[in-house]
């Protein structure tokens, strides 16, 4: 079952369909997440390090960490670390903190890098923002790095954690060292963002797809339908053997009704075929059919009285019965496609010995060089002459030219002609015309139908016309050889 489903060109087509919008919808939907998390993180980022330069500034200034006014935001971790480590100011309510490099969240946590005890604290903290006291001399500012570093972390203020994305700012101080000012922005928007995005795209890409393969499925069901149509006439038509039937043309102008348009006449064609061998049969059954008998009867006669035996006649119908046989192999054997090969001989000298002997016949050749089967020629030439001169009054002429690219050859008579309704079905199997039907005169009405066959097969043709004496003009063109 499974095997029959994917045979089948819809059920393939709704699957690569599918496939091919399931791959566009993951990376559209991987690019869109990718988007989102960048432009949220983006404005973390930048929330974050507004946040940290401006106590980077207020430190620079040498406020003092009681006054700095970014540690009195109670939903923001900020944090200030000396060179050594150690947390030397801290948010108010902040609990817990990674990825700031300190080991605390606040000054004196237990558990710090720097140890030491409240006393040096103290003294730290006094050296890094001078002395309250009105009669102190001012403390010296610090310089504000101009780069900001980022990282990610998470914070616990007021018993709650969240993801933050920290920036850090540093501050130098001639005399006290460096400070690093960390300020984390909540990572809480975009967390939710692409959660939301993400789920939505779970449920969204599914029904999506579902939406992609029912649609396909049905367009290329309808799409397919006249092929199936097509196909069952067909079928039809072999379990018939009715030649005669059509298949259906779909009102698309697509390429179905296309592939229909083909089909009909391809069918018509074969039928055609098929009827001209029926009566290629049939004519030659019957042609064979009457020597055959003439020469029994005669034998048997001779058999009983072989005083009345006609020697003669029979002769004469072995002949005639030879003749058939040969041209209905020929015929066979163009008929199953045999080429004429690429020998090279010379058409005129070919006219001139075919002419030979006959009389009435007058020749006038020119050396023209052609390629293919000298003997197939050579029939076509002696079945021009025969019939010439079975219809000549009392000449023939046969000319052989060069004209262009084509070697001619021109045979005319001086009889009666062929009418012009009739130029094109002499040319046909087993027609012979009225005045021609005579057993002893007409013959089997092979002769000129082998003669366009094999001009057809040499790629050249076979035409007749009017000759100037008012008989017949037939002239084979075949390509000269190179």
């Amino acid at each position: 079952m499974t095997r029959r489903w994917f045979g089948s060109v819809r059920s393939r087509a709704t699957l690569a369909a599918t496939l091919v919008v399931a791959v566009a919808l993951l990376a559209a939907g991987a690019a869109v997440l990718l988007s989102l998390r960048s432009d949220l993180t983006g404005q973390a980022e930048s929330e974050a390090a507004s946040a940290a330069r401006a106590v980077a500034v207020e430190l620079s200034d040498g406020r003092p960490y009681d006054k700095l006014t970014g540690l009195d935001e109670d939903d923001r971790p900020v944090q200030i670390v000396d060179e050594r480590g150690r947390v030397v100011a801290a948010s108010e309510d902040l609990e817990r903190v990674t990825g700031t490099g300190a080991d605390t969240a606040r000054p004196g946590d237990p558990g710090g890098r720097a140890g030491g005890d409240a006393d040096d604290d103290a003294d730290d903290s006094d050296d890094a923002n001078g002395s309250d006291g009105p009669d102190d001399d001012p403390a010296p500012r610090g310089e504000v790095d101009s780069d900001t570093d980022f990282s990610t972390g998470t914070a616990t203020i007021d018993g709650t954690t969240a993801d933050y994305r920290f920036a850090a700012v540093e501050v130098e101080f001639e005399d006290r060292g460096k400070f690093t000012v960390y300020a984390g922005a909540p990572l809480a928007a975009e967390r939710s963002a692409v959660g939301t995005a993400t789920t939505a795209m779970l449920i969204g890409f599914p029904l999506l797809l579902s939406v992609v393969a029912g649609a396909t499925w049905l367009v290329t069901r309808r799409a397919m339908s006249p092929v199936e149509g097509i196909r069952r006439e067909m079928a039809a038509i072999t379990a018939s053997e009715d030649l005669a039937r059509r298949v259906p043309v779909p009102a698309t102008h697509d390429e179905v009704a296309r592939l229909a348009l083909t089909t009909n006449e391809t069918l018509a064609a074969l039928e055609s075929s098929v009827e001209r061998q029926r009566r290629f049969v049939a004519d030659a059954s019957h042609e064979l059919r009457s020597p055959i008998a003439s020469l029994r009867t005669q034998l048997e006669v001779g058999a009983a009285h072989p005083e009345l035996l006609d020697l003669d006649g029979a002769v004469t119908d072995t002949v005639r019965l030879q003749t058939l046989a040969a041209d209905l192999l020929l015929l066979a054997r163009l008929d199953a496609g045999e080429r004429p090969g690429d020998a090279r001989f010379d058409l005129g000298a070919l006219a001139r010995e075919h002419a030979e002997g006959r009389a009435g016949v007058t020749v006038t050749a020119d050396e023209v060089p052609v390629a293919g089967s000298r003997a197939q020629v050579g029939r076509v030439l002696t079945n021009l002459l025969d019939n010439a001169r079975r219809h000549a009054r009392s000449a023939v002429t046969v000319g052989v030219r060069a004209e262009g690219e084509w070697a001619v050859v021109a045979v005319a008579d001086d009889g009666d002609g062929v009418p012009e309704a009739d130029r094109e079905r002499i040319f046909e199997r087993f027609v012979r015309l009225d005045e021609a039907r005579s057993r002893d005169d007409g013959g089997a009405g092979l002769g000129l139908a082998i003669a366009r066959d094999v001009a057809v097969r040499h790629g050249g043709t076979l035409t007749v016309g009017r000759a100037p004496a008012g008989g017949a003009l037939f002239e084979l063109r075949l390509p000269r050889a190179q």
